[in-house]
């Protein structure tokens, strides 16, 4: 059977389309097929790049974008459960592994079959209405319940494991992963939190309350929020989202189904995070 794996490329980005064209050139050249996802096989004008629906039958799907994309990729590759490698083409790129400057390694590291294969936790998010209707979807990054109205706080009811924890005038609440430590968490004052900790976290935003700290609960926690003052829209990754009226109910626990990250390097977490986020570790004397 021969090898293929599934690119996702950011269309608009016209670096996103030259780094992937040097990619399936590489990989190409030494017999692996390369698919296209989204009819961008035209747009990336390599001949024997195809066109395909999922990730079926691949066993990587590269990425050339930011995390968006990454995310959107993910969609694609995890009902078929293949490894996901981001080279990035955004800004932060906290999922990619690799930069654009890097393709050579990647298509090494492919072509040899040395790649790193993370498995990195994700949610479970299940909405019922007043009405007793049900809406559920995962979530690697986080799953975010944010007020509708603007002029509005939600009022919430937050449990753990059963038990009632916390009421919270607010204008929403995160679930977040370690993955999405990084991410919308911790722009709202979450904790960064290294991917291999097993744990959740629960951070309130701008809940009107003396305690109102990100938290962090067992992976096995489940995690139930009460709407007392809706409606609320609940979103996962910014991606998939449904909107809950007051009365209704949100659960969220660890999803049975990891999500697998590739990489090419052993870099530790500590380097990339001072990567990212350019962190002074020479101090302002520069030394």
């Amino acid at each position: 059977m021969s090898r293929q794996v599934l690119f996702v490329v950011h269309a608009g980005r016209q670096r996103a389309l030259e780094v992937s064209r040097a990619a399936a050139t590489g990989l190409l050249a030494n017999g692996i097929s390369v698919l296209c996802a989204d009819d961008d096989a035209q747009l990336i004008g390599i001949d024997g790049v195809l066109p395909a629906n999922d990730a079926q039958g691949c066993e990587l799907v590269i990425v050339f974008g930011g995390d968006g994309t990454i995310l959107r990729a993910i969609e694609i590759a995890r009902p078929h459960d293949v490894p996901v490698l981001g080279v990035n083409l955004g800004h932060v790129g906290f999922l990619a592994e690799a930069e654009p400057e890097d393709i050579a390694s990647v298509i090494s590291a492919v072509t040899e079959g040395n790649l790193i294969v993370e498995e990195r936790t994700a949610l479970v998010v299940t909405t019922t209405s007043p009405e007793g209707d049900e809406w559920s979807t995962w979530a690697l990054n986080e799953v975010a319940i944010e007020k509708h109205q603007r002029e509005r706080m939600a009022e919430i009811m937050v449990s753990v494991d059963g038990q009632p924890l916390s009421r919270w005038s607010c204008d929403g609440l995160l679930c977040a992963t370690p993955t999405g430590s990084t991410a919308y968490a911790f722009s709202a004052g979450g904790p960064v939190v290294w991917p291999e900790v097993d744990a959740l976290l629960v951070v309130p935003i701008s809940a009107h309350a003396l305690f109102a700290r990100p938290l962090v609960v067992s992976p096995n926690s489940h995690i139930d929020v009460g709407i007392e003052n809706g409606p609320v829209i609940v979103s996962a990754d910014g991606r998939r989202s449904t909107v809950v009226a007051t009365g209704g109910k949100v659960e969220v626990v660890r999803d049975k189904q990891s999500v697998k990250l590739a990489r090419v390097h052993t870099t530790p977490f500590t380097e990339r995070l001072v990567a990212k986020f350019e962190l002074p570790v020479r101090g302002w004397r520069n030394s």
